[in-house]
């Protein structure tokens, strides 16, 4: 069977015994879907404080978060360097920022880093965030909208929200940092059964058993290419499912003060990177089955050591918490490693994502081709909120031009690539917030 004689609707859904589960982009529904070209999507993700920056030339600058050179001909740093087989699918940034925000309290920022609005003592109201300018534009035909990630969950108070999305009327979006409640929002379970749902689980062992049945039965109907898809899906769908099994487990520790010794066998040093993998990998399971096309994820709010992310870099075996390093890094070149190694960290992360994405095709080229991954924080180095720490990946389907790094004066804000990626999400403005026209170097 070539499978093109048969046509399965893009909302379709594989079900069993009170869930359902989402199906990727398969060759069957090309004619349903009334278009040869899969979906945009955008991802923005988020991490606070400061990075390493030391003078040129001092040993220390080994560990800077800017590349050295510039175009096409730049040089990444150590904390970068996992991301050189990616290099022809990214972009760094320099130079870019929000003027409002740039006399702000330096913890105070990462609220508008997607808005640009300016919170200050007496006027603490934000504004609309890019996400969700995108995730409002007309003709989106997604299950959910968007979706709201965060290590610390819900919105948190202004100038330390926990949510990087704010809606149009510039009230914050809650975001999810339960990877089981995310996990449960693709599967069609209803919570008045939930507790027959466990029953179902504690017998079958996973979601995906329960569904097993109607699997082999689409299986049947597909053709080669489509079965190799759906195959190889069920398994991501199975491996993360494991995950989260594994990761909620260190939600459940009290914060702030977690005691390393009380971690379960899972719950070891490894325990922040099967956490942060495991959002990634739902992000990644979202934008497959187009239950969304919009996603952000922040990795750790503005509140020091209080944040469920702060204890991270201690788990890994580095001396001090996320805010500390980023304190330790600007007063002496002894402080760059530590941070430095903290990012390296953090890219790896990003790194896998990235190329889950790459690696699964999608039309004519790739998930990435067709995702603008937005990624750094609202400080330089910590508590000076002008020449932002960013990268700018995938979306080369979209037009977005890569392997270079591209510095920019600080008469260019940052909203300017606002403009652009609307635009290239098919949600396009005249201008957003304090935007001056649009970032024409970061396209093809």
């Amino acid at each position: 069977m070539t499978g093109k004689s048969w046509r399965l609707s893009r909302r379709a859904f594989l079900r069993g015994s009170g869930v359902s589960l989402a199906l990727p982009f398969l060759e069957c529904m090309r004619a349903e879907s009334g278009s040869q070209t899969p979906p945009k999507r955008f991802a923005a993700v988020y991490f606070p404080y400061g990075v390493v920056a030391r003078e040129s030339g001092a040993a220390a600058a080994e560990w800077n978060w800017t590349p050295t050179g510039a175009g096409r001909d730049f040089r990444f740093g150590k904390s970068h360097r996992v991301f050189e087989p990616l290099r022809n699918d990214l972009t760094v940034l320099g130079g870019l920022s929000h003027p409002k925000c740039r006399k702000m309290g330096g913890h105070d920022t990462a609220d508008t880093w997607l808005t640009a609005a300016e919170m200050k003592e007496g006027h603490l109201k934000n504004t609309v965030s890019v996400d969700q300018a995108m995730a409002m534009r007309p003709g989106s035909r997604t299950r959910y909208s968007s979706l709201v990630l965060s290590t610390d969950g819900g919105v948190g108070e202004p100038t330390r929200a926990s949510t990087l999305s704010f809606n149009r009327d510039g009230a914050p979006v809650p975001s999810e940092n339960k990877p089981r409640l995310v996990f449960d929002r693709f599967f069609g379970a209803n919570p008045d059964s939930l507790a027959a749902r466990r029953r179902q689980l504690r017998n079958s062992g996973s979601m995906l058993d329960l569904i097993l049945d109607h699997s082999h039965s689409l299986r049947g109907r597909l053709g080669k290419l489509d079965q190799a898809k759906l195959d190889e899906y069920l398994d991501s769908v199975r491996r993360i499912e494991q995950r989260v099994e594994r990761s909620e487990r260190w939600l459940e520790i009290p914060k702030p003060n977690v005691d390393a010794s009380g971690l379960s066998l899972e719950a070891d040093d490894s325990t922040p990177a099967e956490l942060i993998r495991t959002m990634y990998d739902l992000i990644y399971l979202a934008f497959q089955t187009d239950s969304t096309r919009v996603a952000t994820y922040q990795l750790g709010n503005m509140n020091g050591a209080t944040s469920i992310a702060g204890k991270f870099p201690q788990l890994l075996g580095l001396a001090d918490n996320m805010h500390s390093l980023a304190h330790g890094a600007r007063r002496g070149d002894a402080g760059a490693e530590p941070l430095g190694r903290w990012h390296l960290f953090l890219n790896e992360q990003l790194a896998y994502f990235l190329n889950r994405l790459k690696s699964t095709p999608e039309g004519d080229g790739s998930l990435l081709d067709r995702t603008i991954v937005f990624y750094g924080t609202s400080n330089s180095q910590t508590h000076v909120n002008e020449n932002y720490a960013l990268m700018l990946a995938g979306g080369r389907g979209l037009g977005i031009e890569h392997g270079r790094f591209l510095k920019f004066d600080d008469s260019m804000p940052l909203s300017n690539l606002f403009v652009t990626l609307l635009d290239k999400m098919d949600a396009p403005a005249q201008s957003f917030a304090d935007s001056t026209g649009e970032l024409t170097a970061v396209s093809a």
